[in-house]
């Protein structure tokens, strides 16, 4: 059984932090990439950051300069550093990874709240 779990979300004002884990157990152990995707309330899910495991990464537009993307491999943990937070960064966050082969999982989500 693969499960990814989630931490870290809350509530923090504007220009405030919070980091992100997701830490990956069970059968998958050949990791293509690890990220970060969100989902706002009435809009569709949006990739935030991603990792692969040679350590190349993706950002969103919106988040660049402010969101770090980093991954422990001994761990199988995947990490999410939310610097200089904005309300439109209000969403619930969901963990992704994805094998070599192809496929997804997906972790359960945890809510980021901004606001004053």
């Amino acid at each position: 059984q693969v499960q990814l779990v989630e931490s870290g979300g809350g509530m923090v004002q504007p220009g405030g932090s919070l980091k992100l884990s997701c830490a990956t157990s069970g059968s998958i152990f050949s990791i293509y990439a690890m990220g970060w995707y969100r989902q706002a309330p009435g809009k569709q899910r949006e990739l935030v950051a991603t990792i692969t495991s040679g350590g190349t990464t993706n950002y969103a537009d919106s988040v660049k300069g402010r969101f770090t993307v980093s991954r422990d491999n001994a761990k199988n943990t995947v990490y999410l550093q939310m610097d200089s937070l904005k309300p439109e960064d209000t969403a619930v966050y969901y963990c992704n990874v994805r094998p070599y082969g192809g496929g997804y999982y997906w972790g359960q989500g945890t809510q980021v709240t901004v606001s004053s």
